[in-house]
């Protein structure tokens, strides 16, 4: 095996700098644990508007140069600088661009941006998110060459990075400088929508410079595909084995536009590795830091003041404390609908998530309407934000004469506000309708959370009844039928739910720890140098 001395990571995604979902705590996390393990780790991101990089420690550097951006009918340059600092061991740059520097948000338009061009709907992606990809990559490419840097692999993340390894090929210059520069690929989410894909083949031959015959080796469904080229030219990855084995096995694939199947076709075959979890990120024996009420160690089996965040959430959310507590700014940018009882004696599910389909979250809509939502054996507060529709028809059950003072719907996000979700619930539901990895398990896990998922994708490394429970189907009553076993559970079984608690946390500290994960990875590399 080839000793791997040296990673360039390229990601859109940092925690600390800018993010927006698992992708910045996974790049983070594992960039940390190279670090650890000796391995000099340098990634680089783009500096969005938003990041002030003076007031988070990071220094300008006396380094600049001009990135060929050509249109179809025009030659075009752009000027990039940088920045930089080391945190955790781990080297830091930031891409200064007008082009990055312009943007409010890491990948849509935001209520600012509507406000001042209507043209840029809040939430919908850039305009010019595909220029955005390839200044990024030319410009950390770039990086290296003028540095006289060479890493002996480029991990690239998602099709945000994932021409990367066309360059290292494909140009001349970059293909000196890097020949004995290896090349990976990890895909986050497959799903339609996170390609980074472009129908206008003339406009991705001008500005990636790349030649015809690869631009139309790389099309998938008649566009230009990046999450087709990197695989082309690199070994790739995806966040769990299942997930892996989902898309070119079977035919949930179709929510990919049959990504994984083309790649199968041309001789490509997904690997995969699960991610890993910071812990010190999710700690209860550190409450101060998470923000929640009181510490308990998990780790030693002490869900004793457990109890304690369950109740600071019960007061928080309860009837004339709420609108108080939310009107005061304790949570900024979340709005409440409904109220729970202060009944900590029932089982109360908690909910941290996107409210989008691929969560799974119109099925626990409609759950609610069934059959369970009669039941009044528990309680229930659901956190986050997403598609209109699936924010109104929670509203709505929300406010049935059945699920007063039973069901809180928090719309919007604070993240201490989360943490007191993950630490107060009893069981913590995900019921996605795919998942490539999810990390919310893990953070439940780790608070004493029981997770309650739906068996896809990286949700498979829950098993029934022994760190979580699981239903299979996207049936409503199927997971009706989870919600009743888990209230069974807690009211007629807690040593039972104790040792699932326990177990939960085992399993992470023995197989899901970055510095468990990143060996793995270690692996995936060393293979890829050969």
């Amino acid at each position: 095996m080839k000793e791997i001395k040296r990673v360039l990571v390229l990601s859109r995604e940092y925690a600390g700098i800018a993010g927006a979902g698992g992708v910045q705590d996974v790049v983070k996390g594992l960039s940390e644990a190279l670090a650890r393990q000796g391995i000099e780790t340098v990634v680089v991101i783009p500096r969005y508007g938003f990041v002030v990089p003076e007031e988070i420690g990071f220094e300008k550097l006396d380094k600049s140069f001009c990135v060929d951006m050509n249109y179809v009918s025009e030659e075009r340059i752009e000027d990039v600088s940088f920045w930089y600092k080391t945190h955790h061991g781990v080297g830091l740059y930031l891409v200064d661009s007008g082009r990055f520097a312009e943007k409010r948000g890491v990948y849509t338009y935001t209520e600012e941006d509507e406000a001042l061009d209507p043209s840029k709907h809040k939430g919908s992606g850039h305009f010019d998110y595909f220029a955005m990809n390839v200044l990024h990559q030319k410009a950390a490419l770039g990086l290296c060459l003028i540095q006289c840097w060479r890493p002996d692999v480029i991990h690239c993340h998602d099709g945000h990075t994932a021409i990367v390894p066309a360059f290292l090929r494909e140009h001349d210059g970059y293909r000196q400088f890097f020949v004995d520069s290896s090349s990976v690929v990890t895909i986050h989410n497959a799903g339609v929508g996170y390609h980074q894909e472009v129908t206008d083949l003339p406009f991705a031959k001008a500005i990636t410079g790349l030649p015809w015959r690869v631009i139309y080796h790389c099309l998938l469904n008649g566009a230009f595909d990046p999450l087709i080229a990197g695989p082309s030219y690199a070994p790739v990855n995806t966040v769990s084995e299942n997930y892996a084995r989902e898309l070119q096995e079977t035919e949930l694939d179709a929510l990919t536009g049959w990504l994984g199947h083309a790649l199968k076709d041309r001789g490509i075959i997904l690997e995969g590795i699960t991610n890993g979890i910071d812990i010190s990120k999710f700690d209860p024996r550190h409450g101060e830091r998470l923000g929640i009420p009181c510490s308990f160690d998990p780790f030693s089996g002490d869900f004793s003041q457990k109890e304690r965040c369950k109740k600071a959430l019960l007061n928080l959310l309860s009837a004339g404390e709420a609108s108080a507590e939310f009107m005061a700014g304790s949570y900024k940018a979340v709005d409440v609908t409904g109220t729970l009882e202060y009944r900590p004696d029932l089982p109360l599910f908690t909910v941290v998530s996107r409210l989008t389909e691929q969560k799974g979250i119109d099925i626990l809509g409609k759950a609610l309407e069934g059959g369970i939502g009669i039941e009044k054996g528990f309680n229930l507060a659901i956190l986050g934000s997403g598609k209109a529709e699936i924010e109104e028809h929670l509203k709505w059950v929300t406010s049935l004469p059945q699920n007063k003072g039973r069901m809180c719907l928090l719309l919007g996000y604070n993240e201490q506000l989360a943490n007191l979700l993950f630490a107060g619930g009893d069981f913590f539901l995900i019921p996605s309708r795919y998942e490539p990895c999810g990390l919310t398990d893990f953070m439940a896990q780790l608070m004493g959370n029981v997770p309650i998922v739906r068996h896809t994708g990286g949700l498979v490394k829950v098993q029934d009844g022994v760190n979580g429970l699981v239903f299979k189907t996207e049936d409503p009553s199927d997971l009706a039928a989870a919600i009743h076993r888990a209230i069974s559970i807690f009211n007629e079984a807690p040593q039972a739910l104790k040792s699932i608690q326990n177990k939960a946390v085992a399993i992470i500290l023995d197989r899901y720890t970055w510095d468990k994960v990143v060996l793995r990875y270690l692996d995936f590399y060393a293979r890829a140098k050969e």
